[in-house]
């Protein structure tokens, strides 16, 4: 056990480097993502951007033949992908850098997908496609999900929830369009099913935030992050009908 005083990143960051998933999101969604975007084979060149440890990353890098570059903002994050890479002899293949998305360190029209789960809203649903659009070759494809209503209902609640957190809901006609006027044609939209959020992250999120307050008892803060993690459950089981994350894809043009 531990006595001093941890702050809301460093138990982010404890809570999160050793699930296999930062966010909502499964193979299944990967899969039908995928499913979307024709032949496979022409994919040579991939970033993953807000990688996290690469859950996702790995499962791409099965099913594409190319080069994958995983991207995020914390540099144990894309060190712990480079080690599970390497474990699983994709270090030839895959690897985690430490960078902004919203300044990608890739030259333009070098990328032929750009793929990202659950951090586009961290810098804007509109300006991160923008800005990414540069690094798409001809006919690059991009695939991400972004936190959206999903009903004409927006429960004001819910609303200032995710306001508080940096990020904002739109409903997916609106994102279709945006991407659209980014640049992109649009190919699909599908919501990320209700286990990709319960089974999938809060659960072992769960266990991990439990061990957590074992390691710092006594820990005001560690108490506060808890019960933070407590609501936004509490409150997605409440409204998960009204909001979720959606998977968009689509095609430079």
């Amino acid at each position: 056990m531990e006595n001093r005083e941890p702050s809301f990143l460093d138990l982010l960051l404890e809570t999160h480097i050793g699930l296999e998933r930062q966010g909502p999101g499964s193979p299944e969604a990967v899969d039908r993502a995928l499913g979307f975007l024709g032949p496979l084979d022409r994919f040579r060149e991939t970033a993953d951007l807000g990688c996290g440890t690469g859950g996702q990353t790995l499962l791409l890098a099965e099913r594409l033949p190319g080069r994958i570059t995983g991207l995020d903002m914390f540099p144990a994050f894309a060190e712990e992908l480079s080690r599970k890479a390497g474990e699983r002899g994709l270090g030839d293949r895959v690897s985690g850098i430490a960078g902004d998305m919203a300044r990608l360190p890739f030259e333009k029209d070098s990328l032929d997908l750009i793929w990202s789960e659950g951090a586009i809203d961290n810098i804007g649903f509109r300006e991160g496609l923008s800005h990414w659009r540069g690094f798409l070759r001809e006919n690059g494809c991009i695939a991400v999900t972004c936190p959206s209503w999903l009903t004409e209902e927006r429960p004001e609640e819910a609303e200032r929830f995710w306001t508080d957190a940096g990020s904002r809901l739109d409903p997916v006609e609106d994102n279709t369009g945006i991407m659209q006027e980014c640049g992109y044609a649009f190919i699909a939209a599908f919501a990320l099913p209700e286990e990709c959020w319960t089974d999938n992250y809060y659960a072992p999120r769960a266990k991990a935030i439990e061990s957590l307050l074992k390691k710092y008892p006594g820990s005001e803060t560690a108490k506060q992050y808890a019960e933070l993690n407590r609501r936004e459950v509490d409150l997605y089981m409440k409204y998960k009908q009204h909001y979720g994350y959606v998977f968009y894809i689509g095609r430079a043009v």
